[in-house]
């Protein structure tokens, strides 16, 4: 069956693909720029599509809490939210990941902090990347920069999740989540009927009844499975890093950019090299695990790298432990909700690694 074209929003690609995805359930709370994913799902009926089932809970606190116990009997599953939703369920995701659970977590980032403005920004990335919640743990973290993106992702991220157990987040803004472009639909996936080994659904003729829980109060006991979890996290790094490049090939300066400001640096590419300025872009797909070994190989032949972000500067952290000190390493970003223009970004790079515009 081929694919089928839609012109639709971020947002509506992310919960047709959940349906198409074979989706056991969505549990979800509104919240400005991110509604539409529930409201989509809330119209379109899957349960008499698929059987997938949609709930609006009472807060988001519900909600992840309802992704926890759907995650636990072996489920696909999934929610949605925007920054200060997400805050909200930090809790229930440090749960999850502790309980080594797969699901599907979205958030359709807007400017901060409290409850900020409902204008795109990408100043969730230390909630996303460094673990949000109590713990060492680690979220898959899924940075799309398009429609198409928003659509493949869910299926992609259901993959991860259940191939490491562990929670899967999508980070996407509230451009990306609102502007319409083409996407192509994959068919749909049968929802599997077929339970993981480790699912909570009794006992079985050839086990005991499963029990899951993030909880040990024995020290060494819970110290054993941190260093678990840290081995799961190596092997993700090691095997799962994702990341596009677009003319870095004879770059001497690079920027590093993903989702909405990776769309504007491509255009800044294009205006640099026009002016005789040799700048290539890497665009980190997976936000963890992060390229950091492909920085690092860049760094290795460039003059200077700028992170371009819609924050006071979080991912650049990340650039300047890739790259540690073998180039200059520079930051610039809007906030506030505000999106920087390809001409900022280029003028920029050149008043702070080539002297002037």
């Amino acid at each position: 069956m081929e694919k089928e074209l839609r012109l639709m929003k971020g947002n509506e690609a992310i919960a047709e693909a959940a349906i198409r995805a074979g989706v056991d359930g969505y549990f979800g709370y509104p919240i400005t720029p991110q509604s539409e994913i529930l409201e989509y799902l809330m119209e379109a009926n899957p349960y008499e599509r698929t059987g997938m089932v949609v709930l609006q809970a009472e807060s988001e606190i519900a909600a992840i809490n309802m992704v926890y116990g759907g995650a636990g009997c072996g489920k696909k599953v999934m929610t949605s939210s925007s920054s200060p939703g997400i805050s909200l369920k930090q809790e229930g995701i440090s749960y999850i990941a502790g309980a080594e659970l797969p699901c599907l977590i979205v958030n359709v980032v807007r400017a901060g902090p409290g409850l900020g403005t409902i204008q795109p920004a990408q100043s969730d990335y230390f909630q996303s990347v460094k673990g949000g919640g109590h713990g060492d743990y680690h979220l898959i973290v899924l940075a799309p920069a398009s429609v198409q993106d928003m659509a493949d992702f869910v299926e992609v991220g259901f993959d991860l999740a259940f191939k490491y157990r562990n929670p899967v987040l999508i980070l996407s803004d509230g451009a990306i989540g609102q502007m319409m472009e083409k996407v192509y639909l994959k068919p749909y996936i049968p929802r599997s009927t077929v339970f993981p080994e480790w699912a909570t659904t009794g006992k079985t003729a050839s086990r005991e009844r499963n029990i899951i829980t993030s909880l040990d109060l024995d020290p060494d006991g819970q110290e054993d499975f941190n260093h678990k979890l840290q081995a799961k996290y190596d092997d993700i790094k090691k095997n799962e890093v994702r990341f596009e490049e677009f003319m870095c090939e004879d770059a001497e300066y690079i920027l590093i950019a993903y989702g909405t400001s990776a769309r504007v640096c491509q255009k800044s590419v294009q205006i640099a090299r026009g002016q005789g300025i040799r700048v290539g872009l890497l665009r980190p797909i997976t936000l963890f695990p992060f390229p950091s070994v492909r920085i690092s190989q860049l760094a290795e032949k460039v003059k200077g790298m700028l992170s371009v972000e819609m924050s006071a500067g979080q991912m650049v952290e990340d650039v300047l432990l890739a790259v540690n000190g073998k180039v200059p390493v520079r930051h610039f970003g809007r906030m506030g909700g505000i999106v920087t223009t390809p001409d900022e970004v280029v003028d920029t790079l050149k008043t702070l690694f080539i002297g002037g515009k």
